[in-house]
């Protein structure tokens, strides 16, 4: 056979030196030529190159056909396997593993599930997997880039040389894949691609990357194949049964990056977090810690609400293990961990999916769709299957990966609303004219479903501040299938009444009793959250009126009132000590205030408010149902006093009294749903706590009275500035 009949046309081999060949696969590695087995190679810096196969069957030298590194030869070899090179050059040799001798990996079904949109494990085929195939340890590379005309694995290990590693193209998909030999854990790594008109865009870090580098460095890492040795068995097993709209629910938000730091002001990693927030948030009593998102992010300042690592723990605080030991660790002391998700925007950031394969692909490309004007983001293109399974596999994926007990959603408004924060002419109507995002509002139903069918005990909470209707109701009754909803109107409301001199708030009276007129139309949950606490809002603690004593007493009362009231309860890290600061994510808590007795008062107070919200089941059974609510006093507008029953099912009823004023009320007749004995659960002008230690002397007895809308009533004593928790204990 002649030279001319099997070796590869010059124009070929330049396009693959030059790194403008589309198609690789197609002509490197072994090919059938006119009935000759042709082996091609690209191997950069090497002088000569010599084949074998995996068991060392020397196959022969290949003909450098380019001085760029381009070798060509025919081989005997009776069918496709992988082949290994020797390379040499003046300064010594190596060997090289074909990546193009290699079979995909990924096959029909995957193509065919990831075509329609149904692929519930894309975690597990996209991105980079270390594992052995065909024969080989190494590392599959897979990415979506429909529109690409080339993309290549880049990273020290190819001198970021796009040239080296291109990848295959799975036409039916638009996904891109290379099995590259012996590479594996700790791979540093970022995809070239040339978009379609052959422009080669900035490095893209990986979509599915389960690790990320410490920013400012922005590659990929290939992640430790090794599973996690999980010991949580039981609390998952437990978990599976709750219903937690009839549990107590008591989260503690937390960035993980300002809890504590260490001495030297760095970041805790997640051993130490696991060591230290942990028992902390158990001693206290809450049920979660719920965590600003800690999907990779470039930018600290953006507390993680612009990730562009969705499936990769931040490496600020360590590797993937670390997390899941943080994970284990908290489930192991009774403690859930919820996630703040952000499917609502992505950053621009050069290395991240905007434009990702040059084109508007995970983004719309009309910016009135695609861009959004409050965080100069982009906004997911939630009508592309693509995208919506890129979105959906990540939930589910941290659901499975870590073990996640729920994940609460960021700005879920944004999501619903076309015309959010914009004005006429600014927006595109959806296809029936109106504001609704309708493929956001699939996406959100698909998601929810998906995560409480494949995931039971877990749930999904909505950052949502509008009044669509049914945010936490089931898919299949017409809800968008959230579990519960951030009560947004309650913060607003009750804030604004706490914030005015007590002597104005017999005018405001309605600030705190209007939320009982919704409170059960969605299950929400009460948050005092971390955007409450910042830019200029200042602290819990200075938001209240009057001198230092008062604004204690205001903010213990405050709490007494939202632990007694319907909804499952958030507090942000550092309010449950009355920190003075609003918080700066640049530094630590102020711990030393707990050495101050009235800061360790608010904290106490905390712990007991969660130990009473757990044991009375009367205060958290009916959180999202009308039954365990009735007012007693509702209307006492002069005197700024509220008085309230809860109730459950086969348990005492519990009883709130509130008095918003820095006057005493003595002889203070509040109406009782049992005659007998009422004890002071809970009362936050206790000594304990900071307060004047003044009450009832721990118990009040209820007598029975005729023609009220109660059977009995007692006479109280309403400190000033303070909540009372009262249960029944008739003996």
């Amino acid at each position: 056979m002649s030279n001319e009949n099997w070796q590869a046309d010059t124009r070929e081999i330049e396009a693959v030196v030059s790194g403008t060949h589309g198609d690789a696969f197609a002509f490197l590695g072994l090919h059938e030529v006119d009935g000759a087995r042709v082996l091609r190679a690209f191997v950069p810096h090497a002088e000569t190159l010599t084949a074998f196969t995996l068991d060392g069957t020397r196959l022969g030298p290949l003909i450098p056909r380019h001085p760029g590194g381009f070798f060509e030869g025919k081989v005997e070899i009776e069918n496709r396997q992988p082949v290994r090179y020797r390379a040499a050059n003046a300064g010594g040799e190596w060997d090289v593993y074909d990546p193009y001798s290699f079979g995909p990996v990924l096959g029909p079904m995957d193509d065919y599930y990831i075509g329609e949109g149904s692929h519930l494990r894309l975690f597990d085929r996209l991105g980079a997997h270390e594992m052995e195939f065909e024969g080989i340890h190494g590392t599959h590379f897979a990415v979506w880039a429909p529109n690409a005309r080339r993309v290549s694995v880049v990273g020290p290990f190819n001198d970021w040389d796009g040239r080296r590693h291109p990848m295959r193209k799975r036409r039916d998909t638009g996904i891109w894949e290379v099995f590259i030999p012996i590479l594996g854990t700790g791979t540093i790594y970022k995809y070239e691609i040339v978009g379609a008109d052959g422009t080669t865009l900035p490095l893209k870090a990986d979509p599915f990357a389960r690790q990320s580098e410490l920013r400012p460095r922005t590659a990929s890492v290939v992640p430790d194949p090794t599973e996690f040795t999980w010991t949580d068995a039981a609390y998952l097993e437990e978990r599976a049964r709750r219903d937690w709209r009839r549990s107590p629910m008591s989260i503690y938000e937390v960035h993980l990056g300002s809890w504590r730091r260490r001495p030297d002001g760095t970041f805790l990693d997640y051993g130490q977090l696991a060591d230290q927030l942990v028992p902390y948030a158990a001693d206290m009593g809450y049920t979660h810690i719920e965590l600003l998102p800690i999907s990779e992010h470039p930018y600290d300042p953006s507390w993680g609400y612009q990730p562009t690592g969705l499936y990769a723990p931040t490496a600020r605080f360590g590797d993937p293990a670390g997390f899941a030991w943080f994970v284990d660790t908290a489930h192991n002391a009774g403690l859930g961990v919820i996630l703040d998700w952000v499917p609502a925007h992505f950053p621009t950031d050069e290395h991240g999916l905007s434009h990702f394969d040059g084109t508007a692909l995970y983004e719309h490309a009309d910016p009135r769709q695609g861009y959004h004007p409050d965080w100069n983001t982009a906004i997911y293109n939630f009508g592309r299957r693509e995208v919506e399974s890129y979105l959906l596999n990540n939930a589910l994926f941290w659901l499975e990966k870590f073990h996640i007990d729920g994940l609460r959603v960021d700005a879920v408004a944004s999501m619903l609303y076309l015309d959010y924060s914009r004005q006429h002419g600014q927006w595109v109507p959806n296809k029936f004219g109106g504001n609704e995002n309708v493929e956001a509002v699939e996406f959100l139903k698909r998601v929810n479903s998906e995560t409480y069918r494949q995931h039971p005990g877990t749930f999904m909470i909505a950052e949502e501040s509008t009044a669509w209707p049914g945010v936490s109701a089931p898919v299949h009754n017409g809800g968008l299938g959230f579990g519960f909803k951030w009560n947004m109107g309650f913060m607003n409301d009750t804030l604004r009444y706490m914030s005015r001199e007590t002597i104005h708030r017999r005018y405001h009276h309605n600030d705190m009793t209007f939320g009982t007129i919704y409170a059960f139309s969605e299950n929400f949950v009460l948050p005092i959250s971390h955007d409450e606490v910042v830019h200029g809002k200042g602290s819990m603690l200075t938001k209240m009126p009057g001198d230092d004593w008062q604004q204690f007493a205001n903010l213990r009362a405050y709490y007494g009132f939202m632990w007694g009231h319907p909804g499952k309860k958030l507090l942000f890290m550092g309010q449950e000590f009355a920190q003075r600061e609003e918080w700066n994510e640049g530094k630590a808590l102020d711990w030393f205030l707990l050495d101050a007795g009235m800061h360790e008062g608010v904290r106490r107070l905390i712990t007991d408010l969660n130990g009473a919200y757990r044991e009375l089941p009367a205060l958290h059974a009916r959180d999202c149902e009308p039954e365990g609510f009735e007012w007693i006093i509702g209307n006492d507008h002069q005197n700024s006093v509220f008085a309230w029953v809860r109730r459950s099912e086969n348990a005492e009823p519990v009883v709130v009294v509130c008095n918003f004023t820095p006057v005493p009320r003595d002889d203070y007749v509040v109406p009782m749903p049992l005659v007998g004995k009422w004890v002071e659960r809970i009362n936050t002008d206790a000594g304990w706590y900071g307060g004047s230690n003044s009450g009832n002397q721990g118990a009040v007895v209820a007598s029975a009275v005729e023609g009220g809308h109660m059977p009995a009533e007692a006479t109280l004593y309403l400190p000033p500035l303070s909540t009372l928790i009262l249960k029944y204990e008739n003996e």
